[in-house]
């Protein structure tokens, strides 16, 4: 039996890559929340993808990647922006008005959950006892984090924040975004493709930010608010889509996939110090549940 191979020196960059990308990605929700101690939601949206269109822009432009796209290719990229920039981050940063970061994120790590079972619903993929027992498994993880493991509030029902559940709808539409992705990640650069993809979910995010009116909101942006919103359009929408494609392309995808597991750890850890939110020990034994299921089912 094959034994997978093991990291060489030449694995070095890309793991700080991708361990850089999980990192700042663990952090996004707590800068999230920071900013929005200031801002509305669709003000840090449009902000933040600026930033990460004009990154992506010239790194396409540096590595000599940049090409017209088709319009039939046109659309599958505008799809592609509409649900993986504008309506996802929508979706997440209006949750985080009133769920908790740590609780986002336990919820966010769920998603490789929802890519299972679209493939069984949609592309017919089977799902074994295996997958059955960690779906069933970070099912009860799931339900001990959002009820802040008491046991009044699942008796009572009283289990989810409105902002729970938006961040809930996210992670299913990030599978769907991921799974119509895997035809263009065969076809285009990466960095290209998220580039269109990042761009025409900006330009939507454009229309509700000037339906909105909230041009006049970014004036009101302290030192604090822009350290949110500079860390998440710089670091997690520009700087980590590059180095996570990028790792992608050196390691193995199932390693790369392993250090997604650190994300809720690193935002547990920040919420703590920067949010107060509690580290509860039955939160964090749900969050482990979630993790051992999702592991299961990859």
């Amino acid at each position: 039996m094959s034994r997978p191979s093991r990291f060489t020196q030449s694995d070095l960059i890309p793991l700080i890559e991708v361990t850089f990308a999980v990192v700042v990605w663990g952090a996004s929700f707590i800068a999230t929340k920071v900013a929005l101690r200031e801002v509305s939601p669709i003000t840090i949206v449009w902000l933040r993808f600026g930033m990460g269109v004009i990154i992506l822009g010239g790194a396409v432009w540096l590595r000599k990647q940049f090409r017209l796209i088709a319009l039939t290719e046109l659309s599958y990229f505008a799809l592609l922006g509409a649900l993986g920039v504008t309506f996802h981050q929508w979706l997440q940063s209006n949750g985080l008005l009133t769920a908790q970061a740590t609780t986002t994120a336990w919820i966010v790590s769920t998603t490789p959950i929802f890519m299972a079972l679209l493939g069984w619903l949609v592309l017919k993929e089977k799902l074994g006892w295996q997958k059955l027992g960690g779906i069933a498994l970070a099912t009860v993880g799931m339900i001990v984090v959002v009820s802040k493991g008491s046991w009044t509030n699942i008796q009572s029902g009283n289990l989810w924040t409105v902002g729970d559940v938006l961040v809930m709808i996210s992670a299913p539409n990030w599978a769907v975004f991921s799974i119509l992705s895997r035809r263009g990640l065969q076809q285009y650069p990466a960095t290209l493709m998220m580039f269109y993809v990042m761009g025409f979910g900006w330009l939507f995010t454009t229309g509700l930010f000037a339906v909105q009116n909230s041009w006049g909101e970014i004036a009101h942006l302290t030192s604090a608010g822009w350290q949110g919103v500079l860390f998440l359009g710089i670091f997690c929408s520009g700087l980590a889509y590059i180095f996570w494609y990028d790792a992608l392309q050196k390691l193995e995808a199932a390693r790369v996939g392993v250090f997604l597991y650190v994300e809720p750890i690193v935002a547990v850890i920040v919420a703590a110090f920067i949010l107060n939110e509690p580290v509860l020990p039955l939160v964090l034994l749900g969050g482990g549940a979630i993790l051992l299921g999702v592991w299961l089912v990859n």
